[in-house]
């Protein structure tokens, strides 16, 4: 059983998505680091101050605070939004690296000529 496990564990594709998971939290905490630290202290002096986390309704002892949901749903739309930029970004930088790589160079006379006996051996074969 052990070595069956050692076996699961170090394939390929589950240490591809360890480190994906593993970066992925890395990158949420820039991300989020970007959005408190640096979009919301902007995005609150263009609103005149305004900040969404001290909207609340009082039921009796019941206190619903739904502007930590306002809050939560901003701050999800500008960490997607931050992403989309960033795969946009990488993706244009992918396509540009494609367009310069060196394309196939195209067969020789003499390959040409080769691919066409080839063909022509293959049809009398076919024949009989």
């Amino acid at each position: 059983m052990w070595n069956e496990f050692k076996k699961f564990a170090l394939k390929g594709n589950v240490l591809d998505l360890a480190i994906g998971v593993i970066i992925g939290a890395a990158f949420g905490k820039i991300v989020s680091s970007l959005v408190n630290d640096m979009l919301m202290p902007i995005l609150g002096l263009l609103l005149g101050g305004l900040n969404f986390t001290g909207l609340q309704i009082t039921f009796g002892n019941a206190m619903i605070k739904y502007g930590n949901f306002l809050q939560t749903v901003l701050d999800f739309f500008i960490v997607a939004f931050s992403i989309f930029l960033f795969i946009k970004g990488l993706n244009k930088f992918k396509r540009k690296e494609e367009e310069t790589a060196p394309k196939p160079a195209e067969p020789s006379n003499e390959e040409k000529l080769l691919s066409e006996i080839r063909d022509l051996l293959k049809q009398q074969q076919e024949r009989g």
